[in-house]
Order: C-alpha cells, then sequence, then structure tokens
C-alpha cells in the first residue's frame, strides 16, 4: 500500500482551538482515505491564513513531497491547499513530477487535462476570494478608523466594551497610565525606575505582567493616550472618538524628556529644582549640585556666567509665589456666593457660550477647507498637510466636546469645577510646605508657565489661571475690604477668560474648558493627596 501525507488548514489560532473545522476536515479525509485504501503516515497540521505565502507546515511538507517520503498527499478542498496561486504552482510542479494529488471533497482527475484545467479555475477562484476578502476587510479596518474607533485590542489604561465602540477609560489602570506620564515628565524617574515605580503603583500589561523598560517606552511614545490613532504601517493618522488620557502638552513634555534622556547619567541625588529651571542665556536646564552639605544651581554651558544660586534663595522665592494664593475666609465666602450667582444664571451665560462655540467651529472648518485646496492645489506636500490636518481635527473635536458638555447639563460641573478649584489653588501652599521632593515638582509643574534663571536672578511665572489669582486685589493685612469685595466677581471672571482661552490652544495641550477645570483639580488634589470638602 502507498504511503501518503495528509494536510489540514484553519485560517486562525482560535479556529484550530475550537477544533470544529479541523476536526471535520479531518474526518473527511479519513472517510475518503479509508474508501480509496490510501494509507495516510503523517498528519500536517497548520493553523495559518493560506493569503499568506510562507506557511511553514506547507512548505515542510512539500520539501519531504520532494525526497519522496511520500507518494502524495490528501487534502480536504482545493480551497484548503492554495488561496494564493505561488502555493498552487508549487503543488502544480509536484503534479507534474508524476506525484499524486487527492483532494476528498473533490472528484477531480488530475492527470488529465479536463481535471487539471479544473482545478486551476478554483485555484484562481480561490485567490480572487480572498483578494477580495482582504480589501473588504482593509474597507472595514478604515472605515473603523475614520469614525475614530481603533479595530484593535485596547491598550493598557482602557477597555474593550465591543466591536463599532470606542475604547473605554479603564477606571482602575487610566490613572495609573496618567500617573506615569507626569512622573517622567518630572525629570527625576529614569525608564528603568519608572518601571519599578509604576510596578509598585499596580500598573500592569493587557497580560497582567510587569511591563518591561521596552514596553514603557513604548507606551511613553503611544499618541493614543492624547487621542490620535497611528497606523504605523502606512503612517496615517486618524482622531480617535475616545477620551484622552494625557493631554498633548503633558504628552510632549514626556517626549521632550525621552530625546534629553539619552545618554543621561543616573542622578545621584533628587534635587527639587534640578532641571525645572532653564538658564536665560543658553535655554539650558540649570543642574543642582551639592557641596558641602548645601545644595546649589549653575548653567555647566561653558559660555554661560558659572554663577551659583543657593536652593534656600529658590525655595524662599517659591513660599513668596504661593502664599500670594492663599485666600482668607471672607474671601472664601465672596467666592461661595459668586459662583453661587453665576450657577443661578447659567442659561443666559450657556447661550453665550454655545454661540461663541459656534463661531469657533466655523472658522476650524473654513481652515480645513482651506487646507486641503491648498494641497489639491500642490501648494503643500501630503506630510505637511497631514500634520496640519491632525491638528485642526483635535481643536475641532475639542470644541464638539466643549459643545457637548454644554448639553448634558454642564451647569452642575461647571460650578463644582470651578469652586474646587478655587479652593485648591488657595491651598497650594499647604500642599508644596507638606509634599515631598517629587509632589513638590509636581506642583511647580502644575502651576508655573515658566522658570528661568538669568546669572543670579530667578524668575518663576506663573501660570495663567494661577497668575490671575495672585494679581488680585488685596489689602496690605490680607483683611477683607470694599475693593476685596468688587474685585471677587473680576478675578474669577478673568479666571473662566483665561481657561476659556488656554483651551482653545490644542497644539500647547489644553482640554476643553470644563476639562480643564477638572484635570487641574485632580491634579492638584493628587500632589497634596488633599480631598476639597
Amino acid at each position: 500500500m502507498k504511503k501518503y501525507f495528509s494536510y489540514v488548514r484553519v485560517s486562525t489560532v482560535r479556529q484550530g482551538e475550537l477544533g470544529v473545522s479541523l476536526q471535520q476536515q479531518t474526518d473527511a479525509i479519513e472517510r475518503y482515505a479509508s474508501k480509496q485504501e490510501l494509507q495516510i503516515v503523517e498528519w500536517f497540521d497548520e493553523q495559518e491564513t493560506a493569503a499568506k505565502r510562507g506557511r511553514p507546515v506547507f512548505s515542510k511538507m512539500l520539501q519531504a513531497l520532494k525526497a519522496g517520503k511520500a507518494s502524495g498527499v490528501i487534502m480536504h478542498k482545493i480551497d484548503r491547499s492554495a488561496r494564493n496561486l505561488k502555493d498552487w504552482a508549487d503543488l502544480g510542479e509536484l503534479i507534474d513530477s508524476g506525484m499524486e494529488v487527492h483532494f476528498a471533497n473533490e472528484a477531480l482527475d488530475l492527470n488529465s487535462r479536463g481535471g487539471r484545467l479544473s482545478a486551476d479555475i478554483q485555484a484562481v477562484v480561490a485567490a480572487d476570494y480572498i483578494r477580495n476578502l482582504r480589501e473588504e476587510s482593509k474597507k472595514g479596518f478604515y472605515g473603523r478608523l475614520k469614525q475614530g474607533i481603533l479595530p484593535m485590542p485596547a491598550p493598557v489604561g482602557y477597555l474593550n466594551i465591543g466591536p463599532g465602540k470606542p475604547k473605554a477609560i479603564d477606571p482602575i489602570k487610566a490613572p495609573l497610565v496618567r500617573q506615569a506620564f507626569e512622573l517622567y515628565a518630572s525629570g527625576t524617574f529614569s525608564l528603568e525606575l519608572l518601571v519599578e515605580e509604576m510596578y509598585r503603583r499596580g500598573l500592569r500589561s493587557r497580560s497582567g505582567q510587569r511591563i518591561t523598560r521596552n514596553g514603557m517606552s513604548l507606551l511613553l511614545n503611544r499618541r493614543f493616550y492624547m487621542g490620535i490613532i497611528d497606523i504605523q504601517k502606512t503612517g496615517q493618522q486618524f482622531i480617535g472618538a475616545h477620551q484622552p488620557i494625557v493631554s498633548p502638552e503633558l504628552f510632549a513634555a514626556v517626549q521632550r524628556m525621552l530625546k534629553g534622556r539619552f545618554g543621561r547619567k543616573t542622578q545621584k541625588h533628587r534635587l527639587l529644582f534640578s532641571r525645572l529651571i532653564k538658564c536665560t542665556s543658553c535655554a539650558k536646564s540649570v543642574i543642582g549640585e551639592v557641596k558641602k552639605g548645601y545644595v546649589y544651581y549653575r548653567c555647566h554651558t561653558k559660555s554661560c556666567p558659572t554663577v551659583n544660586i543657593a536652593e534656600r534663595v529658590l525655595r524662599e522665592l517659591v513660599r513668596t509665589i504661593l502664599i500670594k494664593l492663599q485666600f482668607s475666609a471672607d474671601e472664601k465666602k465672596e467666592f461661595a456666593e459668586h459662583i453661587s450667582n453665576i450657577s443661578a444664571h447659567w442659561d443666559d451665560e450657556k447661550q453665550s457660550i454655545e454661540r461663541a462655540l459656534a463661531l469657533r467651529l466655523q472658522s476650524i472648518q473654513a481652515k480645513l477647507q482651506k487646507l486641503t485646496d491648498a494641497y489639491f492645489d500642490g501648494l503643500i506636500d501630503r506630510a505637511e498637510f497631514e500634520n496640519r490636518k491632525i491638528t485642526f481635527e483635535l481643536e475641532r473635536k475639542t470644541i464638539d466636546d466643549e459643545i457637548k458638555g454644554m448639553k448634558s447639563g454642564a451647569k452642575r460641573l461647571y460650578a463644582k469645577n470651578l469652586a474646587e478649584f478655587i479652593e485648591l489653588a488657595g491651598s497650594a501652599y499647604l500642599l508644596y510646605e507638606n509634599g515631598n521632593v517629587d509632589e513638590k515638582r509636581q506642583l511647580l509643574r502644575l502651576i508655573t508657565s515658566e522658570c528661568t534663571l538669568d546669572c543670579k536672578t530667578p524668575m518663576f511665572i506663573l501660570s495663567p489661571a494661577f497668575q490671575v489669582i495672585a494679581d488680585r486685589e488685596k489689602t496690605p493685612d490680607g483683611s477683607a475690604s470694599c475693593a476685596i469685595h468688587r474685585d471677587v466677581p473680576g478675578m474669577i471672571a478673568n479666571v473662566l477668560e483665561v481657561l476659556t482661552k488656554e483651551s482653545t490652544r490644542v497644539v500647547t495641550g489644553k482640554f476643553n474648558f470644563l476639562t480643564a477645570l477638572s484635570s487641574l483639580c485632580d491634579s492638584l488634589r493628587e500632589v497634596g493627596r488633599f480631598s476639597a470638602s
């Protein structure tokens, strides 16, 4: 009795595990072999699509046949052997050399001209089927991407909630992912230290394992966390419909740190202001060093003045700035009354804001149209078009989110977040005094927009919203006065105006208005683990 191989294939590993299609093929081949009195000496099972060349098990079987280890092969159907024409051509060479090829479910005489023609036609049809299937799959894939939906497993920090739906925020892992970005942006953690710290805090991979150094680097480089879906194979990018975990500003800060990290030596001491302050002469980071038990900071660029400044001087300057953010009991009372008044007249303010948002949306749409016209007219290349388009699309999404927020009863959230922000901003001094080095650095990054050193003159500039609070009118002893009562509504209005303007600057990384307030509150609370009453 002649010896034969048997070849069965399923398109996916899951099909192979379930075993339905695999078992059906096996049963059909065994019945055929028994009926034709053919002896099967070896089974070749493969869990791989035939649409791609390079199937290892199929290639191994062909080599064994060429070596004369069997008289032929039995397969289930033609489409199990050939959904690409190159593999069918390889199989045809074996047939031409006298090797027997049998199909359990198809009565074809491959040694006759008519039988061979029929088999060739079926092989071409199978190849065309898989080609069409691939095109339809690509249409569905890119259709989802254009809707802002990632048709792949959710990355760490997000959850899969079903096909055709945006990824949902993971309530447990998302805050940890945000912490990873914030800690690395602080400049006090290398990738190795960040891996250990985040493992200690409970961050795990999708499989529940420790995130490796390379995995952490990939996480910090993934723009999905700021709302952009990147397709590496084609270089395309899409605006995601999912909720971002980090702001573009924080993401950009991490990218700067990643680029600056290369070749950096490990810090021997964790110094409060190291790499937080820029030299005005060369724009390089000022480095801290310990001498005789005292901490000093200076620029290490040879062309810059090598003037040291003591850490105690910087600490005192920070305290002076933060004290300005503290509120008296009378001021807090005024804030509560004015915020309550804003809430009471929310309908009028809401209409005004919605009109402003509609105008901004029209402006962005006009810019997108001009950009598209410039691309089709050949004035800009595709790379520049895609980069500028993604910027406008992000801004449009921000405005859309603001409009949705207005329509979803944002009145309560608006007043709550504003009151919380005011209270937490007033607590910044206490948060700083009671925090450790990492928490103090995080707070300084949050509330300042620029920290510089000009020779021996340091300057800390508060972020706009905090600067408005620091600049409010006060009496010399901090007590309440008619001027303060008049200034409170104006100050709060200025805070709102600044936050609203900042929320439109998508390139610099602000969320929409309400999210900006909420984000500031979350960050302040996290720094000092402070819970607003």
